[in-house]
């Protein structure tokens, strides 16, 4: 089956580039946000559910949204996948500590945000969207399996798909066995259609693993659950020809990239 996908519209927010002109000006020259936020606003949501939202659930929302806008797709029409490698681990810490000392305490609104699909039901909530959402985890190489699963729904007929990916922070004992540091999101608008202008990707599975990466998205989110998908943004921000996400034990999914820009210096060339 080939892979392949027009990317539309893209979001990004991780502390200190809360936007993905931002992360890409950062790649490209360094140039850092003053005053950047020091959490997502997602506009989806009432002030009030937004100030009440967990972490996760307000950089999903904020960086989904942004890659519609930037697509000028219409967020009710598009199915997404959700990827994030641990949830929101802030709650499962809550809940893992009430159960040990106070179980008749737990809070149900904060029960029912521990779900991995949280941020998914929030989504298809605030945008009004009745489409299908998928909500995917698989530990480190999470993001590789959504862009599969993402670019295997445009293969098998879909016309646009909504990936978003995320995770935050491990507190307590949950950060000895799945540590991830600070707050990270990021999404794409994928389709079938070319589209003027815009970057097309194509995957494949490798043997081996992915070069680890240093780039400067790395140097300020690299410690964070999602990690394994930055270089793939640092490779859109660059213009590079491809890029290589980390997959599981041993495999790397290589991200085949074809520019706009490219393409037409190619041709004058040619």
């Amino acid at each position: 089956m080939n892979l392949t996908a027009t990317i539309e519209g893209i979001g990004f927010w991780c502390r200190g580039l809360p936007s993905w002109d931002a992360a890409r000006a950062y790649v490209r020259d360094g140039t850092r946000v003053d005053g950047a936020p020091a959490r997502p606003s997602p506009q989806l949501l009432a002030p009030n559910e937004r100030r009440r939202a967990p972490e996760t659930v307000a950089v999903a929302l904020e960086v989904a949204l942004a890659a519609c806008n930037a697509a000028g797709r219409d967020p009710r029409e598009l199915p997404s996948v959700f990827a994030s490698t641990h949830g929101e681990l802030a709650i499962t810490d809550y809940i893992c500590a009430t159960l040990a000392d106070a179980p008749r305490t737990i809070s149900p609104t904060r029960f029912h945000n521990s779900v991995h699909n949280a941020a998914a039901g929030y989504w298809t909530i605030g945008a009004g969207c009745m489409q299908a959402a998928t909500a995917i985890s698989a530990y480190d190489a999470t993001f590789a399996e959504g862009l599969v699963e993402a670019l295997a729904q445009l293969a098998t007929g879909t016309e646009a798909v909504l990936l978003v990916a995320y995770d935050s922070e491990a507190p307590g004992p949950l950060a000895a066995i799945s540590n991830s540091f600070g707050l990270l999101g990021a999404a794409l608008v994928l389709s079938r259609t070319p589209r003027a202008g815009a970057t097309t990707l194509q995957l494949a599975i490798e043997a081996g693993a992915a070069p680890a990466s240093s780039g400067p998205l790395s140097t300020i989110a690299g410690g964070n659950g999602m990690a394994p998908m930055l270089p793939l943004f640092e490779a859109l921000a660059r213009h590079d020809r491809e890029a290589r996400v980390h997959a599981g034990r041993n495999r790397a999914l290589r991200v085949d990239l074809a520019h706009a820009e490219l393409t037409r210096m190619e041709a004058v060339h040619a």
